[in-house]
């Protein structure tokens, strides 16, 4: 426990104020006093605090177009629906003037934001947010691309299009399921890649492989949404590279993005199939690498960790950072239990 020393008038009011102890209101911060002048109806200007601290309050709907103007990018992102429920899009010139700041390639770079999160928004968003500012969100979507590392070399991306992948990526929660489906992070996985790696190689699978026409230069929304709305039935998660040793094909990096209910294809002796046809593939490109995003981890993996082999389990942003690094060689499957081990006891 602390117990710090007012230095002045102004922080002994201040620190009686935050306590529930006496002060003296006059003394108090400008902004404090602002703040408790607009609870107490004394005031008309919403002062500039992060908004969760007046929505408790009765604010009206030019109090909400008040806080809609100042929010920043990330409140401003997360809260589009709360600004259409209040009236905020009602009133002439907000749509256009928060769809410029989603849209604004600074905010976006001062915000470091990456592709899942303006998917969560876009696929969040009620009927009530004006088409406008969501067009603005798969903008900044193109924008924040500049915020995913680019993977290097000859990449082959397996987004899993499959029945099981059309769950929440959350799971089934009682007032908690995301709208976002595991299906959806994969095609956004794989359009982000082909984006940033023009090259790249895009094999949806599902039982097979599924043929689809990938433009590169199309948005990273219009190709997820291509991808998320095919496939179906079971879950072969060896077809991919079966196809890619088939064609004798060379690549670096194989990235799998699953839920990793592969029912459908055996394990031939040892291993899973994928283990196996991966094998195969090494031999002829023994510097290669696999990846695999398993979106909804278990207890089980289609291809145990090794050198040449990672496991994610689960999904966000950072994901790219990883999977950049593992395939440039900066990180080894073992790296944080070499982290560990290198610790002093």
């Amino acid at each position: 426990m602390v117990h710090p020393k007012p230095t002045g008038p102004k922080r002994e009011a201040f620190y009686g104020y935050i306590i529930g102890r006496s002060y003296d209101a006059n003394a108090l911060p400008k902004l404090v006093m602002q703040f408790e002048q607009f609870k107490a109806g004394e005031a008309l200007n919403v002062p500039d605090l992060p908004f969760m601290l007046l929505s408790a309050l009765p604010l009206s709907q030019k109090d909400w177009v008040e806080i809609a103007k100042n929010a920043a990018w990330q409140t401003t992102r997360m809260n589009l629906n709360t600004f259409a429920r209040h009236g905020v899009f009602e009133m002439d010139g907000l749509a256009s003037l928060i769809a410029a700041r989603l849209r604004d390639a600074g905010e976006i770079q001062r915000a470091r934001v990456f592709p899942y999160q303006l998917l969560t928004a876009y696929q969040n968003c009620d009927a009530a947010v004006p088409q406008e500012v969501r067009d603005a969100l798969q903008d900044a979507m193109e924008l924040a691309l500049a915020n995913v590392p680019s993977i290097e070399g000859r990449v082959v991306v397996c987004p899993d299009v499959s029945g099981s992948m059309k769950s929440p990526v959350t799971g089934h929660r009682a007032g908690s399921t995301t709208s976002v489906r595991c299906v959806d992070v994969a095609a956004l996985v794989a359009a982000s890649v082909l984006r940033k790696n023009q090259s790249a190689t895009v094999l949806p699978f599902e039982q097979t492989v599924v043929p689809v026409d990938l433009n590169s230069r199309d948005s990273v929304m219009t190709n997820a949404g291509r991808l998320a709305s095919i496939g179906g039935g079971g879950t072969n998660c060896s077809a991919p590279v079966r196809l890619l040793n088939q064609q004798k094909a060379k690549a670096d990096l194989v990235l799998f993005v699953s839920d990793n209910e592969s029912w459908v294809d055996q394990g031939r002796g040892r291993g899973t199939a994928l283990l196996a046809e991966w094998s195969e593939f090494r031999q002829r490109n023994p510097k290669a690498r696999l990846v695999c995003l398993d979106i909804q981890p278990n207890q089980t993996t289609q291809a145990a960790e090794r050198a040449d082999i990672l496991n994610i389990g689960g999904f966000s942003d950072q994901v790219f950072d990883v999977i950049s690094a593992f395939a440039s060689g900066q990180l080894e499957a073992d790296h944080w239990i070499a982290r560990i081990e290198a610790v002093d006891a």
